[in-house]
């Protein structure tokens, strides 16, 4: 491993790393470019507006910048999550509250003010199957019965850019596509990786087989503690929430078919299989909300136990509903 002094403050994913870092606008617009089928060339054109330390409930802005009349924000997503048009909703007030701050926009005046047009899109890179491209829509997230009345709309284009996927996408914006290499590389080789350690020397060894014309390698190299931390700390993230979810649902289940059967033994045996059927549902649930809520508070340690309960029993759901 390269000699590289690790900045003690580098939270950022390797995506926004990569494609959110004022270094590396070029790629940026490559990026904005292939997913917009435009062809603007001059990088300087690009004002990059990620809010700072935009947390709201384990949730952080990754890229957003202005280009002409639009404001872009991209995340990146390793686990499918339809509310992203909410999130993404919450991050486009706070920039236009930014927005508004720094051109002294007059809110309260007659004279109408002009804001940049709002672009959202997520790239996908979860093992979760999914079509190369889908929009989310706020609306779905509306009461089924009310959607037609609501005021307020957002969409958002969800890109898949697992290695394999979206070749036409891949091959217009170069950086992307050795992304996509590069953390299919990890994946599969920390597939076998049984610690730390293990999953340290697969991420490295991607990156040292990371072909010498990829772009994106020198960059990565001169970054390489930094990199690797980052990659270690996404892959087990992301393992970690789904061995708790699983783990803790299965033992949920498991102990309430145990007490089901303590009881069906003295109503009835088919009483009792029913009765452990539903508390071990219940049962599981709750586990399930209760441990992922405690690996939320872990990784962020300004957040509520309320907050963490409410996007634990959101997660779990929708891991219960898939």
């Amino acid at each position: 491993m390269a000699d590289t002094k690790t900045n003690p403050k580098y939270k950022d994913r390797l995506f926004s790393f990569i494609f959110g870092n004022e270094k590396n606008k070029k790629w940026t617009l490559a990026l904005y470019n292939a997913v917009n089928h435009s062809n603007y060339t001059n990088p300087d054109d690009i004002e990059i507006n990620t809010l700072e330390n935009a947390v709201y409930m384990g949730m952080k802005n990754d890229v957003s910048f202005l280009l002409h009349t639009a404001i872009n924000l991209y995340e990146h997503q390793s686990t499918y999550n339809p509310n992203m048009p909410a999130r993404q909703l919450i991050y486009l007030g706070k920039l236009f509250e930014k927005h508004i701050k720094k051109y002294n926009c007059n809110m309260y005046g007659t004279k109408r003010i002009e804001l940049p047009v709002p672009k959202f899109v997520v790239f996908y890179n979860g093992l979760k199957d999914t079509a190369d491209e889908e929009c989310l829509y706020l609306s779905d997230l509306f009461p089924e019965e009310s959607r037609d009345d609501a005021d307020v709309t957002a969409r958002v284009r969800m890109i898949n850019i697992n290695y394999g996927h979206n070749k036409e996408l891949l091959d217009a914006c170069k950086p992307l596509y050795e992304y996509a290499w590069f953390v299919e590389q990890i994946r599969v080789g920390c597939r076998s990786s049984n610690n730390d350690e293990e999953k340290s020397e697969a991420i490295s060894k991607a990156l040292t087989d990371m072909p010498d014309t990829f772009s994106i390698k020198e960059f990565l190299l001169e970054n390489r503690a930094e990199v690797e931390m980052s990659c270690l700390t996404e892959y087990n993230e992301a393992e970690t929430m789904n061995m708790l979810k699983e783990e803790a649902w299965e033992e949920g289940l498991a102990e309430g078919r145990e007490i089901g059967l303590a009881e069906g033994r003295a109503e009835g045996l088919k009483q009792g299989l029913e009765k452990g059927r539903l508390e071990g549902e219940q049962d599981g649930y709750r586990m399930s909300v209760q441990n992922v809520a405690l690996c939320l508070m872990s990784k962020d340690a300004s957040l509520s136990e309320e907050d963490a309960l409410k996007e634990a029993t959101r997660m779990v759901m929708g891991e219960k509903r898939n």
